[in-house]
């Protein structure tokens, strides 16, 4: 049986300045508990319907609607998990769309295998900064966290795709100013967004008590940011 992915035909977000379709591909190698996306980093749903398709199913819906999108937007979990990755980018691209990539950048050898192919390179990519790599064990993982940014940092940049930067605000101070100082070494002068957590199924049930992330926390990490000289916006 195919595997289910969740699939947005059309976002206004996904894609920075396009239209665009989105899928998320199951699985996920970190266990954030703020994630809101507790189906996809679970495995995926079971049967169709929420948001779930085949995957076949959604490239029909794109190739039907290939003269309204503005590009196909790879997200998860994390994407680079799936072994329908490469078959499915390069299908995509085969239509003429663009390609953005999201990932947690832990995978960086996966990723140079999409890169080094013109057939599979992504167009834009977003690289997901979570926390301090001191603090990786917070992200339920074992992986060499900072080494594994730093590989996947100069892949983006070797490559010369254009890309971005993202990191939470997170509640109760879950993400300071000592983050951003320890990730900053992985930003070049890409734009480094900074956006507010937001509660709602979230992997670990209990960051669903806490509140949105406010604004003025959002601006004070986006400055601290722009302060060690980074392209720093708030999101």
């Amino acid at each position: 049986m195919e595997r289910l992915i969740g699939f947005r035909k059309t976002s206004l977000v996904d894609y920075p300045g396009r239209v665009a379709a989105a899928l998320f591909f199951p699985g996920c190698n970190l266990r954030c508990p703020w994630c809101h996306n507790r189906e996809l980093v679970s495995g995926g749903a079971k049967t169709s319907g929420d948001g779930f398709v085949r995957l076949d199913e959604a490239f029909e819906v794109i190739s039907k609607r290939r003269t309204v999108l503005g590009g196909v937007v790879f997200s998860g979990g994390e994407a680079l998990l799936s072994d329908d990755l490469e078959d499915s980018v390069s299908r995509v691209k085969r239509e003429g769309l663009p390609v953005k990539l999201d990932t947690n950048g832990t995978l960086p050898e996966r990723l140079e295998q999409l890169l080094r192919r013109e057939e599979t390179k992504p167009d834009y990519i977003a690289l997901d900064l979570k926390i301090a790599p001191s603090r990786s064990a917070e992200l339920g993982t074992k992986i060499d966290y900072g080494r594994a940014l730093a590989l996947s940092a100069e892949l983006i940049s070797s490559y010369g795709v254009p890309h971005e930067y993202r990191s939470l605000a997170l509640p109760e101070g879950a993400f300071g100013k000592d983050d951003v100082e320890a990730l900053a070494p992985f930003v070049d002068e890409s734009p480094w967004f900074f956006s507010a957590f937001k509660p709602g199924n979230c992997l670990d049930a209990r960051w669903d008590d806490y509140p949105p992330s406010a604004a003025a926390d959002v601006r004070e990490l986006a400055r601290a940011a722009a302060a060690l000289g980074k392209n720093a916006k708030e999101r």
